[in-house]
Formats: structure tokens, sequence, C-alpha cells
């Protein structure tokens, strides 16, 4: 590993231990601590949510022309602002505005830091570098939250507001561990349109591998990440009878899955083809639908059905360690040459698109449909499969078998290390 990715991986895991030092609090800050009431609170939720895709259709475009760097110092200065002021902040107005320009500043951050790591990354470390962010990404988060929680006190608005004086340093110190990080100069893009983003968007939809990704993306971030803190958690709670406790064991059985395995699969996933370990995720994903099945309406004895429930977000963690040295490396091979912002930022926007309708529609579905909530979503798992598999079909060698397309080039006298173009 270069210096330059290791300072990238340090800022991811800096990004996620700030987001996670203050996320789990949001709520409780708005509503009871600041006195601003439920629907405030909500409202900061879904202005996170807002901003994130008003401003990601024009990240993509602005990374292309001025190189993810740039883009991501700003994004962190405008994500330290927006934490600061949502301290700071005591009413509601306030508070709105703050949330949208951190909301804005977190989503930039997540595909320029994407095109860095293609930056520094060959075909061969590709796989690796995703799967040691998405690893450091969980332990920031986790650890993040667990500081986080011992410094909150509710009845003290002067210890939340160190909290978010906190994250907004964590996300000025990345400024200055970012500005060191000597990016490889990208590519000039070739036959990119010259005129409006609208041509570039347009040329991206051309892509049909991109566009099947993008579906394919939307059911597995609306199927997982959309329901593990609205759907999953109401249907824990109300049809299995889960308590509070047990549902915080689950939440870290998840991210004690993903910290365990990631490196344990990803010598396998590494040799297999990305679109069979799509594939192979989303009947983990169902196995996992069946667990939480058994839990809110088996007739087992409250152990069983909190062991079956705890092991639903297990399953979850295991699929979450198959689908990082994956899904990331693969939107970074199917983009043209210089254009692999435009394709995070676009990979980007339709996850937060599945975030916020998941919850939408999973929350209520969770909380009163109990068997149709589970026969959807294990629906939704089976379907992931079938879009991988044929997603496979329209995959070049390189771009679905980067190791198999290594090989030939070992074959044909080149080297190991060779990248390997992968076609639009």
């Amino acid at each position: 590993m270069g210096a330059a990715m290791r300072r990238i991986h340090v800022g991811n895991a800096l990004s996620a231990f700030g987001l996670g030092f203050t996320v789990p609090y949001l709520y409780v800050y708005v509503a009871q601590v600041r006195g601003l009431g439920a629907v405030t609170a909500g409202l900061v939720l879904a202005v996170f949510a807002v901003a994130a895709l008003i401003v990601l259709p024009f990240a993509g475009r602005a990374i292309v022309r001025r190189g993810p760097l740039p883009v991501l110092i700003a994004a962190l200065v405008t994500a330290a602002v927006g934490a600061l002021s949502l301290g700071l902040a005591g009413n509601a107005a306030a508070v709105l505005a703050a949330a949208g320009a951190l909301g804005a500043g977190q989503a930039v951050m997540q595909p320029a830091l994407a095109t860095m790591i293609v930056d520094c990354s060959t075909t061969e470390t590709r796989s690796r570098a995703f799967a040691m962010q998405f690893f450091l990404q969980n332990l920031g988060l986790g650890v993040g939250g667990l500081i986080g929680g011992h410094l909150v006190d509710t009845t003290r608005v002067s210890s939340f507001t160190l909290l978010f004086a906190i994250e907004a340093a964590m996300f000025l110190l990345l400024v200055v561990v970012m500005a060191t990080v000597r990016v490889p100069h990208a590519p000039r893009v070739e036959g990119a349109p010259s005129g409006s983003a609208k041509g570039s968007w347009k040329q991206l939809l051309g892509n049909r591998a991109m566009v099947q990704l993008c579906v394919l993306g939307f059911v597995l971030f609306f199927a997982c990440y959309g329901q593990f803190e609205s759907g999953l958690s109401a249907y824990g709670v109300e049809a299995a009878g889960i308590s509070t406790s047990a549902l915080g064991t689950a939440l870290a059985a998840n991210t004690a899955m993903i910290v365990v395995a990631q490196f344990a699969v990803l010598k396998f996933v590494e040799r297999r083809r990305r679109s069979r370990v799509v594939a192979a995720v989303g009947l983990i994903w169902a196995v996992a639908w069946l667990a939480a099945g058994y839990a809110g309406l088996g007739h087992g004895s409250q152990e069983m059905a909190t062991a079956a429930f705890v092991s639903t977000y297990a399953l979850f963690g295991l699929g979450e360690a198959m689908l990082s040295p994956t899904v990331a490396p693969l939107v970074a091979d199917l983009a043209p040459t210089g254009l692999a912002g435009q394709y995070n930022s676009a990979f980007a926007l339709v996850k937060q698109l599945a975030l916020a309708v998941g919850p939408a529609v999973g929350g209520p579905m969770g909380a009163s449909l109990h068997a149709p909530y589970i026969v959807t979503f294990l629906l939704f798992s089976l379907g992931i499969s079938v879009l991988a598999l044929r997603l496979g079909r329209q995959l070049t060698v390189a771009q679905d078998q980067p190791w198999q397309a290594r090989n030939r080039v070992v074959a044909r006298g080149g080297t190991a290390a060779e990248p390997v173009t992968a076609e639009a």
C-alpha cells in the first residue's frame, strides 16, 4: 500500500468516526435536548437525504473536471461548518440549514474518496483497497458511536455542542491529511461530451451494463441498508418482541461479522465472478429474511426468536463483506477512462435514493404488516440474485473476472500488475 492510499484510508476512518460520533444521537438532540419536537427531528433526517440527492448529480461532473481532491476538501469544509452550526443551532430554521450543509458535505465525500481509491490503485489491488475502506468505515462508525455515547448527556446541551465540535474538528483534520495526498493525474477523458452535465449523464445512461448495475444497486441498498434502522428494527420489536438491548446486540453482531469476515472472504471473492458473488449475496440475504420470519412469525421461545433475529443481522453483515470488494471496483471498471468520478457519483445517488425510499416503505410494513413484510423482502433478495446473473451477461472478462484477465495478460507475456482497460 502506497503512502497516498494509506492517507486515503486514514481519511475514510476519520470521516466514519466523525459520523458515528453524532448520527445516532441526532434525533434525541433535536427533539429532546433542543426541545424542537419529533416533527423537526424527522425533518432533519429527511434534509440529510434531500441534500444528498441535490448535490450528487453535480458532484460527479465536478470530480471529472477538477479532480477528486479539491472536491473532497470543499465537501469536508462544508461538512465541518454544518456540524459546528448544528451544535450551536437553537431554532428549527438554523438546525435544518446546518443539517443541509452537513448532509451535502457527507454525500460528496463518498464518491470523491472512492475516485481517489480508483486513481491510486490498479485492477490487481482495487478489490483489496475497497475492502479495506469498508472495514475501516465500519470500525470508525462503531468506535465513534461508542465514544459519543459516553460523552453525551441529555440534560446538558453543552455535551452535544462538544460532540458536534469534535466532529467538525475531525473533518478539518481530514482536510490537513488529504492535502498531503499526491493523487496521480487523471487521464484525459476520451470521447466525453464537452458541453453541459446533461450530455455526460446521457453518455452514462447509454452504458447498458452501468444502468443494470444501478438497478441492482438500488435493490441491494433498498432491501438491506434501507431496512436496518427502520423496517427490520420495527418488525423485531413489534412482531418478535425483541428488547432494545437485543436490538443493540443484533447491530453489534452485524458490525462484528463485517470486521471478522471481511478479509476472510476476500481471497474467496477475488477468485470468483463478480456477478456470481453478488448473486450469492442475494441467496444469503434470503436466508437472513427467513431467519427474521422465524423470529417474528414462528412459535419458538423468546430466546430462540432473539437468536434468530441476531443471526439475521449477522448474515446481512456476511453479505456486506462480500459486496465491498465486488461492487465498488465493478463501478470503476465500467467507467470509461477519466470518468470514474461521474460513475461513482451516479452510484452514490442510486444508494441515497434507496436509503430514502427504503425506510419510508419498510418502516410501516415492518411495524404492522409482518408476514407481507418478510415475504416482500425475501422476494427482493431473490431478485438480487436474478439481476446479478443478468448483469453478468453484459460484462466483459476484465469486468466480471479481473483475475482471469490478469492471467491472460501474463500468458501473453505481460505482467500481472498491468492494468486492464475495461470497455464502456
